[in-house]
């Protein structure tokens, strides 16, 4: 197909799609589709590259023209309360022009940000996808979306879609496991994309663009409501009613296809299900409640009291003295050359030859604030590809809850290179790079890696020391994540 699909008089905005990418890329297509169809001229081409032309000005990054389709490039019909329920900017597009809301800017500055976030997890490995998810976990445990929304903003859906085109299936539910609040994230922007192919089915007969294919995500599971007992109940009382639950629970999204409001589940009281109990089963199970209530009391009577309860051996808790902490020396630093976010770098961890690292830092620092930079380089993280590049460690850094601020986690004056850092109170060896990685543990320490309110990095409180000092972010950024 070639050509103008929507040609309407009133157009401010065309938008040229090469064939390809509308197979390629979901989020692009269901935006060119969901577009005002009266404000904007699609052609999709064989030849042509990449293209939004507004007036005289002509966009070509995939990334800024999805954010001018959904703001200020269509007068924001997109991302309005008022004319539209869609919130693809979060609401803030309007209010943040001309920095008219500090708060708004911000939020606009964040969405950018995690679009590159998405970007760099589509050249990603597995491996970048579950330590995101373990990540995000913790990031979404105050926050529903990405930045400030009422709704999926177009950062969600993103970088939603980075993670499903990358990990699906069986591989995505196991990394996600009990990721409660990833899961969460995940299934609501599922929720949401289905919702807009909806509303792009409508749309399609006017514009004669193909129909997104969206990657399947998790699949959302039913949640019982949970069942209490005082611990005195007989197994027969239990098992009938985890029976009744599994009944339910298996049967719902079947049974509550076509069903009023006044269906009962299988299983429910009344309902007639197979969980139910009898007059007669309920009798037995109360005497045999009673039976053993009386054989426990006897037991307890005949025995003598211990002064030690024996019990099983806890696990051992993991502590910051798993990971490998060193001060590092950024020897030479250098652009990536396919990625717009990252820097390559090579650091000098106190071994034969600098390690090669790879830091999302392009956004925040130049090329002349990372030479020769005295950091903190975590070194037992397993090496792998980021964006092609081979990186064997973390640049450690200090961030704001939305990621617009970033700074460098620094040793003091005085510290020397390749010296481990410690905290007071954790001492042993670090852990081999593979059972780091396997047992997701920085995954578990890294929400109580912080700066304090003095931007000292400290551990559930405890400082992050060298044998020159403390450790702290290079402009003291206070009550910071660290990662």
């Amino acid at each position: 197909m070639t050509g103008a699909d929507v040609a309407p008089r009133s157009a401010i905005a065309t938008l040229t799609i090469p064939t390809a990418t509308i197979s390629a890329d979901p989020l692009l297509t269901l935006i060119a589709t969901i577009s005002p169809p009266y404000q904007t001229k699609v052609t999709i081409s064989k030849k042509e590259s990449l293209s939004l032309t507004i007036g005289p000005d002509t966009l070509t990054h995939r990334n800024a023209i999805l954010r001018s389709l959904c703001g200020g490039g269509l007068h924001n019909a997109l991302d309005s309360q008022g004319s539209s329920p869609l919130l693809f900017l979060g609401g803030h597009s309007a209010s943040s022009f001309a920095g008219a809301s500090p708060i708004s800017s911000l939020a606009m500055a964040g969405i950018s940000s995690w679009m590159s976030v998405a970007s760099s997890i589509r050249g990603g490995s597995a491996d970048d996808v579950s330590t995101l998810i373990g990540q995000l976990n913790g990031y979404f445990s105050t926050r529903s979306f990405v930045v400030p929304s009422a709704a999926p903003t177009l950062a969600d859906l993103d970088l939603y879609l980075a993670i499903v085109e990358n990990v699906s299936g069986e591989a995505l539910e196991s990394m996600i496991g009990s990721s409660v609040n990833t899961r969460r994230w995940l299934e609501q922007c599922g929720a949401t994309l289905e919702e807009l192919t909806v509303v792009a089915a409508k749309n399609a007969e006017y514009s004669k663009i193909p129909a997104a294919t969206i990657p399947k995500g998790l699949d959302p599971k039913p949640s019982p409501l949970p069942m209490f007992f005082y611990g005195d109940e007989d197994e027969s009382v239990v098992a009938a009613a985890a029976s009744a639950v599994a009944s339910a629970t298996a049967a719902a999204p079947a049974n509550n296809k076509g069903k009023g409001a006044g269906a009962k589940p299988s299983g429910a009281p009344g309902g007639g299900g197979a969980g139910e109990l009898t007059d007669e089963q309920k009798k037995e199970a109360a005497e045999k409640r009673a039976k053993k209530a009386a054989d426990k009391a006897a037991k307890k009577k005949d025995q003598p009291k211990k002064a030690n309860k024996g019990g099983a051996v806890p696990a051992a808790e993991v502590t910051v003295s798993a990971l490998d902490i060193r001060v590092g020396k950024i020897v030479k630093a250098w652009e990536h050359e396919s990625s717009e976010k990252l820097w390559c770098e090579e650091v000098d961890v106190g071994e034969e030859t600098p390690r090669k690292i790879a830091s999302g830092l392009r956004a925040f620092y130049k090329s002349d604030d990372m030479q020769n930079r005295e950091v903190l380089v975590l070194c037992n993280l397993k090496a792998r590809n980021l964006g092609g590049f081979p990186s064997h460690g973390m640049v450690l850094c200090a961030s704001n809850a939305d990621h617009t601020g970033v700074e460098f986690a620094v040793p003091p004056p005085g510290a020397k290179i390749g010296e481990r850092v410690t905290f007071e109170g954790y001492d042993g060896e670090p852990e081999a790079e593979n059972k780091l990685a396997k047992k997701k543990m920085f995954e578990k320490l890294a929400p109580d890696f912080k700066t304090d309110g003095n931007g000292e990095v400290v551990w559930k409180g405890v400082k992050c020391m060298t044998s020159a000092g403390v450790c702290k972010a290079v402009n003291g950024m206070a009550n910071a994540q660290v990662s």
